[in-house]
Formats: C-alpha cells, structure tokens, sequence
C-alpha cells in the first residue's frame, strides 16, 4: 500500500528526513514512534503531498504520491490531480479541524456531497451510519463547540471514513485530548484496525502500538533507527537509542 524510498525533506538549511525506506501492506497498522521532532509527522504529511519531498520516491498502491515519471525525471502533478489522489487517503489531525459553523452530521456529509457528488440524502444516511460506527449517533445534531475533544477527534474520523478511503494517516490523534477521553478514540482506531484498514499512525500510544500494531517504526534525528514487530521493537529492542526512549515513556 505504501512504499517508501530514500525519502529526503528539507525546511531551508535543516534537513528533516534523511532517507526513509519504509513498506506499508495492505491491511497493516504502521505506527511511528519517536520523540519531537524526529520527522515522523512531517513523513505522514508527505504520504498524502501535504509536504513536497526533495529526494527519493514514495508511492501508494504502485502509483507516486505526487508526481508522474517521465524516462528518468519526475514532474510534479497539477493540483488538480494530486487532490484526486488525496480522495483515497484520509487524514486525521492533532487538531481536531472541524468546521465549527457545522454540525457533526454535516461536517461529515460535507466532502461525500461537495467533491463526490453524493446526493444529500444519501450522504446524511452515510453520516449516520459513520456516526454510529464511531460511538455518536446520538451527537449528530451537536455543533463542534457542544463536543469534548474526544467527540470531535471521533468525528473527525467519521469524516475521513465518509470518502471511503483506502488509506487512514493519524497524526498523534490523541495528544490534545484529556487522558479520559484518549480510549475512546483508541476503541475507535482498534476497530478500523480489525474491519482491515490500512493505517499509519504517529502515536505516543505505546500500549496501542503493542496491542494493534503490525509494524513499529521507532525514528529519531529524520531516520528511521529500528523497525519490525512490535512485540519484538518495544519489548526488546536492539538499537540503545530505542532503548533509551522506550525508558523514558513506558
């Protein structure tokens, strides 16, 4: 599903990731661990050309992210047609990024009717459906600010299930919250993870990516320093740089 190679990214002189190789398959839960500033979400946001790469490829399904190859250079696709690419791969943010002038049910009707050309009808059905997936069908009619935190990470992960994607990026999906309202949106996650969508999550969820995850990434410094098996990479580690971090936290 993801295939990750030599992936460069610099912001100006500082060089964020320094060649990632990375294989995602269909169906497996990816999580990327590290500490700040490690480059594990600024990765994320090149899955989906939210961030242009400087070097290497990347590609989901086979197909670039990005960028079409002609002989031995590559072109950057137009906007038009990366947004395309996007509708297979939903994202879900630190930020919650509800549009707080919308209800839950509309936040999440809102891409299946304006860029789908769902009808309305069908698309609020849809809604309600997600909703009650994700534990808030009775919230459908709450605007953002009548939400917690919790609440509305779960409905932002409705919305990004509303285009059917065929891919999920989370983006540390539980670091504004509470610590009360973290399982619930972890209940949610587990069981987009047994109906068999392909993730790649950032977390700080050590417990999560020991139970749920297929693979663990641990990155530190734009490199990735250790990866395999989660009971493997966070029980015993083979990298002193892991070890040291997994002290820290667990």
């Amino acid at each position: 599903m993801v295939h990750a190679h030599g992936v460069r990214k610099h912001f100006g002189k500082l060089e964020v990731l320094k060649g990632i190789d990375l294989t995602v398959e269909r169906g497996q839960v990816c999580c990327l661990l590290g500490p700040s500033g490690s480059g594990k979400s600024t990765f994320l946001r090149c899955i989906n050309h939210l961030e242009k790469i400087d070097g290497g490829t990347l590609a989901v399904e086979g197909e670039l992210v990005g960028y079409r190859r002609r002989g031995a250079r590559l072109h950057e696709l137009r906007e038009k047609e990366i947004a395309a690419h996007r509708r297979d791969i939903g994202m879900v943010f630190q930020r919650f990024n509800l549009f707080p002038h919308l209800t839950a049910e509309q936040n999440v009707m809102e891409a299946p009717v304006r860029v789908s050309g769902t009808s309305t009808p069908d698309a609020r059905a849809e809604a309600r459906q997600l909703l009650e997936k994700v534990g808030l069908a009775d919230r459908a009619g709450h605007y953002p600010a009548q939400l917690s935190g919790g609440q509305q990470q779960r409905v932002a992960i409705a919305r990004a299930l509303a285009m059917k994607p065929k891919l999920m990026l989370f983006d540390e999906p539980t670091s504004a919250l509470d610590p009360e309202l973290v399982g619930d949106v972890l209940d949610v996650m587990r069981q987009l993870a047994a109906d068999g969508m392909t993730m790649v999550v950032v977390t700080h969820e050590i417990g999560f990516a020991r139970e749920v995850g297929d693979t663990a990434v641990f990155m530190d410094d734009g490199v990735v320093v250790e990866a395999g098996d989660p009971r493997h990479v966070l029980v015993a580690p083979e990298q002193e740089r892991t070890r040291a971090f997994l002290s820290k936290v667990l």
